[in-house]
């Protein structure tokens, strides 16, 4: 799965061999480059969109332009459908996500989670993002496009892969899986957030019931997905099988979009859902219940 293309999730080879498409006043292919805040552990080759992308990739930030400003929030449906068309990109694009950080495709895979929230049908991931990119010497750019607006309209929302606080609540008391994608010591309640980010809750630990697989451990070391057996023995010691439904959290739920993509894309399993509110909600909510200490 991670070593050839498929509906989801394409090779670096593959977006070379598109570089031409992507390139194109055409809105058919668009290539999206997903850059977070600043994090720990860059590395030393150009990690932002302004110091070298791939050739035709749009820049986006995922705090500025994928967010709501006044709310914690993911974009309104207006507000979203204004943004992406003015990115040149049609609700009949295929649109390819990647981005940078100590997490490769770090907040990539939130904007294909954002974008099939609002029904995109044809999003895909670049695997490994741009750190593999980079590393492995493929071309980089720092030419920006310039993509005529075009007008999206967009299909969704789809809740069916979202996950509010009442969901997790109902999910505690039906003894729903739910997968807590943070370190060992976020999920402890040693730390609140990672190192070096700001913390975003009042308290630590982790919502009660949550097992803790770090969100890394889907990943090889190169930064591509791990293949199908690999993913699915990771979820099974866990009791996930697929046979059940599933929530996903993190802590502003960016870093478990990647898990609900190995989950709900990759493994297709039907009911995953993504708590994008996640922590930082949680732990600041008055009366919720949170658990400290180690994973069994």
């Amino acid at each position: 799965m991670s070593d050839h293309d498929s509906d989801v999730l394409v090779s670096a080879d593959w977006v070379e061999e598109h570089l031409d498409e992507f390139q194109a006043d055409e809105p058919d292919y668009r290539l999206v480059e997903v850059n977070s805040p600043e994090s720990p552990d860059e590395g030393d080759f150009p990690s932002r969109y302004d110091e070298g992308h791939i050739p035709g990739a749009i820049g986006m930030q995922w705090d500025e332009d994928l967010s709501d400003q006044d709310q914690r929030d993911i974009l309104k449906k207006d507000d979203f459908e204004e943004t992406v068309g003015e990115h040149g990109i049609s609700e009949d694009s295929t649109v390819i996500f990647y981005g940078n950080g100590w997490i490769p495709n770090w907040f990539a895979l939130f904007a294909y989670w954002e974008f099939k929230y609002y029904g995109h049908d044809d999003a895909r991931v670049l695997d490994g993002g741009k750190d593999y990119w980079v590393n492995e010497d493929y071309q980089l750019t720092d030419e920006v496009p310039d993509f005529d607006s075009v007008e999206y309209t967009a299909n969704g929302p789809f809740e069916s892969i979202r996950a509010y606080k009442d969901d997790v609540d109902k999910a505690r008391e039906a003894g729903i899986p739910m997968v807590d994608v943070r370190s060992p010591e976020e999920f402890s309640g040693e730390l609140i957030a990672p190192e070096g980010l700001q913390e975003t809750a009042q308290r630590g630990g982790h919502i009660p019931g949550a097992s803790n697989v770090p969100v890394k451990t889907n990943l090889r070391d190169d930064g591509r997905f791990k293949g199908p057996d690999e993913l699915e023995e990771l979820y099974a010691d866990e009791g996930i099988d697929g046979d059940e439904s599933v929530v996903t959290y993190c802590r502003v739920g960016e870093r478990s979009a990647i898990a609900w993509f190995a989950l709900h894309e990759l493994l297709e399993y039907d009911d995953v859902h993504n708590y994008d509110g996640s922590w930082t909600e949680w732990g600041n909510l008055v009366r919720a219940p949170i658990e400290r200490g180690e994973a069994e």
